[in-house]
């Protein structure tokens, strides 16, 4: 039953009435309606597969609805390209930025539109730029190249391509995702200065705490159909958003057990590694994970995470220092080495790293083990002894699946991550490194996530967890390394119970490169 709830009268920049969307086999909008007004931050809900970027993705003209209208001040429109939906005040910033590296900041700007047309005049055009920088609190060099940008400069030249494109309406798709604690309150008062200026923001996000924050209405979808309509963001907590979301109570604050931290499992001793262009990627790196801990690695994306995870697991080569596990050096081996000797990888990339999309359910999980019995008996497979365990599996890790003989490309991204996780943890490691374990994943499934993490912890194994979500490292992890271009910036302890909002400041000059000395003085005088 959808939840109505009337806001204030405020003239409605955009109406989406009825909107349906189908793909085949599946529907993705039901019916939808959505509202927008002028001046308005509206948040966008939804787990996984609810519909919320296919709707979005409609009202920026990249999709064509089966059914439904879209008014535009009133208008009724129809959007045949993004084109369209920017001549009508439209116009949307991706996830993954739509920029071209090797050209300047005004050339991307520019790309695609009809003025300048035989003549560039780039000088000119900077200084326009640099104008409209300055409106808006979007201070970027025009002149720079994008390769030359962090990735929240990046962000900013993407919301200056669509306001010189004269948008009213910004779709904002999980905007945060890649930056530091500082440059999100930096694209918040960005946002702010937006809706001062008369322009409306639609904010898609999974993070229920910076839509309570930042938002005006929330509109929330589940499988395709309103769950919630136009409630108003400062009046629902965010255990009734994630009910919202999912259907039932979700747990935010695990609990964090006491456990007794025994000896090193993994050491990490001065390693440098290339990244795949054959650049510096890692730059004496050093740290190290006892057993019964969680350690976070925290850092802005392209620091070095992925080369991390890699140089560990045996996937890429150092080029110095060395990785002990136990006491077994694993650094330039290959990964059977590793997993012999007891080490579990949740890599970041589910579909392609750590799956075979078109192997059953069951095959996935017996990659590790299809080598020992019961699974293998006198070097044949047994596949009566691999579906009892791949159905065990199953049942203890809530894997929604129809049978385990289903090829695991039709399972969604929750249920891909339950069987990567069943077959990592079912070989009961000594260490785990988990990269990005709940990218894409409902507050559901991150809760189920989060849980077996927690789970291993108490059982006595060593966890790594790379992940660019600075609330999950601090509820999970017992210490944190910060990391900036493939060095450690410093190391924190995470207390019990609510984390301190100086700590939370501190990690974040951290991530964007102030040593931890320097950071701790700044925190402080803050």
């Amino acid at each position: 039953m959808t939840q109505q709830i009337s806001s204030t009268e405020q003239k409605l920049i955009v109406e989406m009435r009825g909107i349906i969307k189908r793909f085949p086999g599946v529907l993705a909008n039901d019916r939808v309606d959505f509202k927008l007004r002028h001046g308005e931050i509206h948040g966008l809900l939804g787990e996984n597969g609810a519909g919320k970027s296919t709707l979005m993705n409609v009202l920026a003209g990249l999709y064509k609805q089966e059914g439904g209208t879209i008014l535009v001040n009133g208008e009724p429109k129809v959007f045949s390209s993004p084109r369209d939906a920017i001549k009508a005040g439209i116009g949307m910033v991706h996830q993954h930025f739509m920029l071209v590296p090797s050209q300047t900041v005004t050339e991307n700007v520019l790309l695609g539109l009809d003025d300048p047309r035989f003549f560039m005049r780039l000088p000119e055009y900077d200084s326009k730029i640099a104008e409209l920088g300055e409106q808006f609190g979007l201070k970027v060099d025009p002149r720079a190249k994008i390769w030359q940008l962090s990735v929240g400069e990046q962000q900013r030249v993407e919301l200056l391509k669509m306001l010189y494109r004269g948008a009213n309406v910004l779709i904002m798709d999980e905007p945060t995702a890649v930056l530091a604690p500082q440059e999100i309150e930096g694209l918040f008062d960005t946002l702010r200065a937006m809706i001062a200026q008369g322009k409306s923001v639609i904010f898609i996000s999974h993070k229920l705490q910076e839509v309570s924050a930042i938002a005006d209405y929330v509109t929330v979808l589940r499988r395709g159909v309103l769950s919630a309509a136009d409630v108003p963001a400062k009046g629902v907590s965010r255990q009734e958003l994630a009910r919202l979301m999912v259907g039932r109570d979700v747990v935010f604050a695990l609990d964090k057990k006491p456990v007794k931290v025994g000896n090193i499992v993994l050491d990490v001793k001065d390693v440098h590694a290339e990244n795949d262009k054959g650049l510096p990627s890692l730059r004496g790196l050093s740290l190290h994970v006892r057993s019964g801990e969680i350690v976070g690695v925290a850092g802005v994306a392209g620091n070095g995470q992925n080369e991390l995870s890699q140089v560990i697991t045996g996937l890429r080569k150092c080029t110095e220092g060395e990785v002990i596990l136990g006491k077994d050096k694993v650094s330039n081996r290959d990964t059977l080495f590793g997993i012999q000797h007891g080490m579990s990888y949740v890599p970041e990339d589910r579909n392609h790293v750590g799956s075979a999309p078109n192997l059953s359910v069951t095959d996935n999980v017996i990659m590790k083990n299809y080598r020992k019995p019961p699974i293998s008996k006198n070097g044949l497979l047994d596949m009566g002894a691999a579906g009892k365990f791949a159905k065990e599996l199953k049942e203890a890790y809530d894997i929604i699946v129809p049978n385990v003989d289903t090829p695991v490309r039709l399972l969604s991204g929750g249920n891909l991550q339950r069987v990567i996780l069943a077959r990592e943890i079912s070989n009961h490691p000594h260490f785990m490194v988990a990269v990005q374990p709940t990218r894409g994943l409902d507050v559901g499934a991150i809760e189920g996530v989060h849980r077996l993490l927690m789970t291993q912890r108490e059982a006595g194994a060593a966890v790594l967890l790379i992940s660019e979500e600075l609330e999950e490292l601090l509820s999970l992890s017992d210490r944190v390394y910060v990391i900036y271009e493939g060095k450690v910036m410093g190391e924190v302890k995470v207390p019990s119970g609510e984390t301190d909002p100086k700590m939370i400041d501190m990690i974040g000059l951290m991530m964007t490169g102030t040593p931890l000395e320097q950071a701790l003085k700044e925190g402080a005088s803050a």
